[in-house]
Order: structure tokens, then C-alpha cells, then sequence
């Protein structure tokens, strides 16, 4: 189906997608087998190319990027599609011809063969600027911008599977094989797969040519592009990076195997570090960028690329362990090199160039990128000529003719991280607080738990794994986790509330549970009280106040006890109210809880009335510990309710000789104390409760508080009563004993 336009609609485009990155796929192994691995570095550094020469042939790639400028119209007149499969076609050709390089040198000598590398090669990156400079308009037109960070993911991945087993076997080749075969084998392989690539673009939807009479289209003016500050900007931060790594890449072959003593095939064999570092985050890096924004993943990419070059000097240097050590390194290279490619061809595609524009503002780009590359290649191989002899040590670190490369592979990313601050983008989240998410909860359980809930099939499966996505308490789970309080399921839906509670407390979190509490699946709506009393956001306080009129009780009694938690003391009066006038004892219970969290004293003559007439043991401990919050120490009436439930004679003469020491001297309340605790040691509980209702009949009430003193004669008063039968109020004695030695 097509759009009225003649463009395809999002659904063509989204199901042709899989032959974009088969495209891509095979096309990684034509790059490695061929111009751009570091098997054709090592192959003109055999062949007697100095480190200049090697620079020059180098920039011809991004110095013919110029062409750009000059042919964007065209292009778009010709089509961007049959323009990329044209040029892209020509230059499997042009490649071809790198298989006579043997010959030649045999027949002509390093001088014919070198002048006949060169022109191949400029012949080859002039289609090759042809080709991309109607590729990347098409590119942003058959790639949705919902799906472009999972798009770039699934790209970099299976292109990096496949690149992966390329080096791999590149390096065997060349390991193998003895003079220049291995290498004519590799190029002659990697252009079979690039014909194979241009197969599976052929699929690929979009990219027809633009009309002629399409004035927006076959006019150009630049001007716009170049006054377009969040465009500059971009292109500087860019081009910064671009100076960094593209010199430090090209050379960094040749470094390896002369100032770090590596083999060939091992030169090679380093790549797969650095594939394998894109290969295991390339899915994180673009399920990164779609959720918070480009600039983050960028910029963090670009963070991790300023370390490298430090980590490259500093590295062990004809070793045993080099080889590991250089892998290690190569994988973190990986890791970097995906998060800023990620992020920042989504930061430009999707917040940089507008659409209606793409043509001028990427072949500007084009062009910057070619302009910059092209300088540091040259530029790159005359600064290793010039530091030929450039040895030494400061610290850890080796000085040798590779320097001045890994002193620009440092000062450039952090030159691109102040020059890309300013560019807007869809960011969710600053650059900080995204890094910072990795520092909260549990990350490696939060990602595996995210692979998890998008592979659930069945609803137990659903529910464990959302609870997973609480217990991770990281804030890379809040979407999914709000997503689970939205699914159809009513268990995932409960299960996502109780793990939204364990989360630390998130603005969307708390505005999704507020929405439950308000609505009217009303068992839903008592946990989102529960758990917005658990999370601890005070920001719930106005829904859980709002929940105290709900029309059902439940919800009245949850809000309530949410708000104790939070100790919102504007309505304690109010529940007191409510305390003295409510008929349900589920709700006399949940305003007592409230109050004694709140620590209303004035409540306390209610809680005691209540307390008296409670029948329910587990009720009437419950009121003992919201007394005993009004008292304070909470944390002793606990550890005495553990102690009493496996002993109860034992534990209370045991907190009856502890208080003895504290108590006054006086001798009716010492010797009062003493009988009690030998009563109960010997578990004699009628005779260890009347001593105990005795002592508190003679314990002075001088320098007590008011709340302490009716505290005293209601104990007293119910140990006359009912003897050991009520065991809630010897803890309460007891508690308040304690507090009292200790006031």
C-alpha cells in the first residue's frame, strides 16, 4: 500500500525493514575483506606504502564526500534508490580491480602498482560519494523515526555478527597464507557478499525520483541549512569525533603490530573485540535512544570514547598478555563506538535534519564529514612520520610515534561533549541523569527482567517477571512497569502495583497509581493506596486526602493508613474526628494506625477507649503499637513481641530485671518489680500480672507527661481487670516502662 503521495506508508516500510539489515549484513563483510578493514591497511603496508602514503590513499574516502555538495539535485532528480544501487554497483567493479595488484607489483614495480592502488581507490570513493549521497535521504525515508533506535540496534547487530565472523576468518586467512594471496582471497570473497548486499537494498521501498517541477525539491538554497545554529552545531560536535577516531582507526593496525609486537593475523584478530563490544550493546544502545533520546546515548558514547586513547598508551607493549589486554580494550572501543554511531545518527536524523530539507542539510553534512576525514587521514599519517622518533615513558603511559593521534582520539570527544550540550533533541532525561540510572537499583537484573517481560508468553510468566522489574528498584523498568499496571491482565495489573511500591518514587509512577486509586476497580485501587503510602512520595498526599471521601471503605481505610506512613499531620485532626464518629471497626482501625504514625497525642484517650472494647488479638496488638509510636521506641515493644511469642514468662522477667536497674530506687516499686519477675520467671503469669497491675498503682507520677500518665492508670486499670488474660496491655506496660527509664 501506498501513501497518495507515492511514498510507502509506515506499515510497507516497517515490513521491508529486515532487507535493510540483511543489506547492511552483507555489506559488513565487503567492508571488512576489503577497503575499510584492517587486513587493507596491513596489505599497503606490505606492499611498501610509507605511513604518508597510507594517509593520502586514506582521505581520498572522505575527501570525495565534496561531491555532495555539487550533485545533491541530481540525485534527487534521479532517484536516491537507483542512485545508491548505480554507484554502489560501479564500485564492486572498481574493487575488482585490486585483484591484479599481485601482477602489476610483479611486473611494474611498487611505483606503476602504487599509482594503480590510487586510482582504483579514488575511483571507488568517488562512486562510493555518489552512491551514499543518495543513500542517506533514502535511508531517512524507509526508516520510521518510532523505530529508528530499534532499527539501528537490530542493524548494528546482525552487521556486526556478521562482521564478526569476517575478522574472524580474515584473520586466519591472512595468518595462513604467505604473501599477498591471503589478502586477493579476502577481497574477491568480500565482493561476492557486496553484490549480495546490493540484492537485498533492491528490496528495500522508497527513494523514488523526485519530481522536476517539485520547486522545493529542485531549487536549492543552502543558506537555510547553513543559518540553522542546532544544524552547526551539530556538524562541529560531529566533526570532532569524526577528527578523533578516524586518524586513531586507520593507524591503529599499523601501532599494534610495531610498537605493540602483534602478528598479522592477531592485528586483525583485534577487531573482533571490538565487534563483539558493539554486538553485546548495539540492542541496549538503540532501546536506550527511542526511550530517553539521542543526545543521552550519544554523549555517554562519546564520554566512554575520551578514555580509550589514555587506555591504548598505557597498555602493556611486547607482552605475553598484550594481545588480551588489546581485546579488552578493543571490546570498551566496541561499546563506545555503538553508543555514539546509535545516538548520534538518531540525534540527526531525527532532530537535526528536517525532512522536507534532508538533501542539502546531508550533503552538507557529507561534505563536513568528508572535509574533516579527509584532513585527519593526512593529517594522521604525517603526524606518526613526524614522531618516527618519539620515545620515552611519563608514568604509565609509552611515548612512540603514535602520540599525536591518541592525543586528538582524547581532546576530541571532549571538545564534541560541550559543542553537542546545546543541540536539541527528544531527550527525555539530561546526559547526568541518564548515566545515573545505571548507578540506582539493580541494572544488570533491570535489563534482563526487560528481555524477560517482552518474552512473556503466558500470564504466570507475566506476573514474575513484572515483579522482577520492581525488585531491580531501577529506574530503566518505570516504563515497563507502567505499561504492566496497563495490561489487560488483572494479575499483571495487581503484581505491577505491588512493584511499583518497592521502586523508589518517580513522578510517573505515582501519577499512573494515582490514577488507580481514583478509579474503579476498587481492589486495585486499595493496593495503589498501600503502595502510595509505601513509596514515600510525598506528592500523593492531595489523591490519598482526596481518597478519604471515596464511597468505598476500603479505599477510605487504605488512604488513610497511606497517609500515617507519609505523615501528612493536616488531616490527623480530621481522622480523629472520624475515629470517634466510625462505626466500622475496619476503619476505626485504619484511623487509629493513621494517627498513631502521625503522632497526634490527642488522640491517645480514643486509642485507649478503642483498645478496651477491641476483641480481635491481632487488632488489639496493632493499637498497642500505635500507642507505643506516641510514646516512642518503637522498635522495643517489636523486639519484646518476638521474645514473648516463643516464651512469655521468660521474656517479660527478662525485661523486668533489665527495667529494675533504671526504675527508682524507691523500695515498694523495687521490691514490687522484683516479685513480678520472679513470678514470671517461674511462669506464674496471674501472680506476675497482679505485682506488675501493684507496681503501677505505687510508680510516682511526678515529671510524667500527660499522655504517659493516662497511659499508666488505663494499664493499671485493665491488669486489675483482666489479669494475664490480656497480654496487649503487659506490653504496653512494659513499653512504657521503658520509655520512662529512658526519658
Amino acid at each position: 500500500m501506498r501513501t497518495q503521495s507515492g511514498e510507502p506508508t509506515t506499515a510497507e516500510k516497517i515490513r521491508k525493514l529486515p532487507w535493510g539489515v540483511a543489506s547492511y549484513a552483507t555489506n559488513s563483510v565487503f567492508v571488512q575483506f576489503t577497503f575499510f578493514g584492517s587486513a587493507f591497511v596491513l596489505l599497503l603496508n606490505q606492499l611498501g606504502f610509507s605511513k604518508g602514503q597510507i594517509g593520502l590513499l586514506l582521505s581520498f574516502f572522505p575527501y570525495t564526500g565534496l561531491i555532495a555538495l555539487f550533485i545533491a539535485p541530481r540525485v534527487a532528480r534521479f532517484g536516491y534508490k537507483r542512485t545508491y544501487l548505480t554507484f554502489f554497483t560501479a564500485r564492486k567493479v572498481v574493487t575488482g580491480g585490486l585483484l591484479l595488484t599481485p601482477w602489476l607489483m610483479s611486473q611494474f614495480g611498487f611505483q606503476v602498482t602504487l599509482i594503480y592502488i590510487y586510482t582504483v581507490t579514488l575511483t571507488f570513493a568517488i562512486c562510493r560519494a555518489i552512491g551514499e549521497t543518495g543513500y542517506y535521504p533514502w535511508h531517512q525515508e524507509y526508516v520510521p523515526s518510532s523505530v529508528r533506535g530499534k532499527f539501528s540496534a537490530n542493524n548494528n547487530m546482525f552487521s556486526t555478527l556478521t562482521g564478526f565472523v569476517a575478522v574472524a576468518v580474515a584473520s586466519l586467512v591472512i595468518e595462513q597464507s604467505t604473501g599477498l594471496n591471503g589478502y586477493m582471497l579476502l577481497i574477491a570473497v568480500g565482493i561476492l557478499f557486496g553484490f549480495l548486499s546490493l540484492y537485498c537494498s533492491y528490496q528495500v521501498p522508497g527513494g523514488a525520483p523526485v519530481a522536476a517541477d517539485d520547486r522545493s525539491q529542485h531549487e536549492r538554497d543552502l543558506w537555510p541549512a547553513l543559518r540553522d545554529n542546532n544544524f552547526i552545531r551539530y556538524l562541529l560536535g560531529a566533526g570532532c569525533i569524526t577528527l578523533a577516531i578516524t586518524p586513531l582507526a586507520a593507524f591503529l593496525p599499523l601501532f599494534m603490530q610495531e610498537q605493540v609486537g602483534l602478528s598479522e593475523g592477531n592485528v586483525i584478530l583485534i577487531q573482533t573485540g571490538t565487534l563483539l563490544g558493539g554486538l553485546l550493546s548495539t540492542y541496549w544502545w538503540g532501546w536506550a535512544a527511542d526511550r530517553y533520546g539521542s543526545k543521552p546515548a550519544a554523549l555517554l558514547g562519546s564520554c566512554f570514547l575520551l578514555f580509550l586513547p589514555l587506555m591504548w598508551l598505557a597498555m602493556p607493549r611486547f607482552s605475553p598478555i598484550s594481545l588480551y589486554v588489546a581485546l579488552a580494550i578493543a571490546l570498551l572501543q566496541g561499546v563506545a563506538n555503538m553508543g555514539w554511531l546509535i545516538g548520534s545518527a538518531r540525534l540527526f536524523h531525527v532532530s537535526v535534519v528536517p525532512p522536507a530539507q534532508k538533501a542539502d542539510y546531508m550533503a552538507l553534512n557529507y561534505a563536513w564529514v568528508g572535509i574533516l576525514g579527509g584532513t585527519s587521514q593526512l593529517a594522521g599519517g604525517q603526524l606518526v612520520e613526524v614522531g618516527r622518533n618519539l620515545s620515552g615513558q611519563v608514568g604509565v603511559f609509552t611515548l612512540d610515534p603514535y602520540l599525536g593521534l591518541f592525543v586528538i582520539g582524547f581532546v576530541g570527544p571532549l571538545l564534541s561533549l560541550v559543542l553537542l550540550r546545546p543541540v536539541r533533541d527528544d531527550a527525555r532525561v539530561s546526559v547526568g541523569e541518564f548515566a545515573f540510572m545505571f548507578l540506582r537499583g539493580n541494572p544488570f537484573q533491570a535489563m534482563s527482567s526487560l528481555m524477560g517481560y517482552y518474552w512473556a508468553r503466558d500470564e504466570q510468566t507475566a506476573v514474575l517477571v513484572t515483579e522482577r522489574l520492581g525488585t531491580a528498584k531501577s529506574p530503566l523498568t518505570v516504563d515497563e512497569l507502567l505499561e504492566a499496571l496497563a495490561d489487560p491482565r488483572f494479575n499483571v495489573r495487581f503484581e505491577a502495583i505491588i512493584s511499583i511500591a518497592r521502586m523508589r518514587p518517580d513522578p510517573r509512577l505515582t501519577a499512573a497509581l494515582e490514577q488507580v486509586l481514583q478509579g474503579t476497580e476498587v481492589a486495585l485501587s486499595v493496593v495503589a493506596a498501600w503502595a502510595l503510602g509505601r513509596m514515600g512520595d510525598a506528592t500523593a498526599v492531595s489523591a490519598l486526602r482526596a481518597g478519604l471521601d471515596s464511597p468505598y471503605r476500603s479505599v477510605r481505610a487504605h488512604c488513610a493508613r497511606a497517609l500515617g506512613t507519609l505523615g501528612d499531620t493536616t488531616v490527623a485532626s480530621i481522622l480523629h474526628e472520624r475515629l470517634r464518629a466510625e462505626p466500622d471497626k475496619g476503619l476505626q482501625m485504619a484511623y487509629a494506625a493513621a494517627l498513631g504514625n502521625m503522632g497526634y497525642k490527642t488522640a491517645v484517650p480514643d486509642l485507649l477507649h478503642l483498645l478496651a472494647r477491641t476483641q480481635n488479638e491481632g487488632a488489639r496488638l496493632e493499637l498497642v503499637l500505635g500507642l507505643t509510636r506516641l510514646l516512642g521506641q518503637e522498635y522495643y515493644i517489636i523486639h519484646l513481641w518476638r521474645q514473648a511469642r516463643e516464651d512469655r514468662g521468660t521474656a517479660v522477667a527478662t525485661a523486668l530485671t533489665t527495667l529494675s536497674r533504671k526504675l527508682p530506687k524507691d523500695e515498694a516499686v523495687q521490691a514490687l518489680i522484683t516479685h513480678s519477675a520472679d513470678a514470671y520467671a517461674h511462669q506464674d503469669l496471674d501472680e506476675g500480672a497482679r505485682r506488675l497491675q501493684e507496681l503501677l498503682a505505687v510508680l510516682p507520677r511526678e515529671g510524667m507527661g500527660e499522655t504517659a500518665v493516662l497511659v499508666i492508670n488505663e494499664c493499671e486499670q485493665r491488669l486489675s481487670q483482666h489479669g494475664p488474660q490480656r497480654f496487649d496491655y503487659i506490653l504496653l506496660t512494659l513499653h512504657l516502662l521503658a520509655t520512662l527509664t529512658n526519658s
